[in-house]
């Protein structure tokens, strides 16, 4: 099992890489709305690895056969990589890349609120998002808050994947 989790959760993290490094290039030509689809988009392809992990281990080396919880474990260790891959890019790209990127975000965000808010709800947003601000500015807060997104959906992707694989023996 060792070995599956580590090839696919190496391949998951690769793959993850991969996309957001394209999405770097491309940011210039990507609004926040596209960015962020974009974004969810490469973090479920990368977690599809799981599937594909999950499948691996049970074709290859428990000779066609797979408990619910066996392939649910498999599946969250591989999430496990691909969460700590995706929290150490975005500390990277907020630290180094774009160190303005939480500025701008904020910014942005206040720009839509007061587009799309009354009056009265925009400044308790405002309000909510300034008791905010230096939370979501802290590198950790940042590395948790993403990597926990990514598990989450590495969760889901692996019940799913586990319902789907599982096989008794005969």
């Amino acid at each position: 099992m060792k070995s599956t989790v580590k090839k696919f959760g190496i391949y998951s993290s690769t793959l993850l890489i991969i996309l957001f490094s394209f999405s770097f290039l491309i940011e210039d030509y990507m609004n926040y709305t596209i960015s962020e689809v974009f974004g969810y988009v490469s973090i479920i392809l990368a977690l599809s690895v799981i599937y594909f992990g999950i499948k691996s281990y049970r074709d290859t080396i428990n000779n066609k056969t797979l408990k619910f919880s066996k392939g649910l474990k498999i599946g969250l260790l591989i999430s496990v990589f691909t969460a700590l891959t995706f929290g150490l890019i975005n500390v990277v790209y907020t630290l180094f890349i774009n160190p303005d990127f939480t500025t701008e975000y904020y910014n942005h965000s206040i720009e839509t609120f007061r587009e799309t808010l009354s009056d009265a709800d925009f400044q308790a947003k405002l309000i909510e998002l300034e008791s905010q601000r230096e939370i979501f500015g802290n590198p950790f807060f940042n590395f948790f808050l993403m990597a926990l997104t990514v598990f989450i959906i590495g969760f889901i992707i692996s019940v799913i994947s586990s319902l789907i694989l599982q096989r008794k023996s005969k």
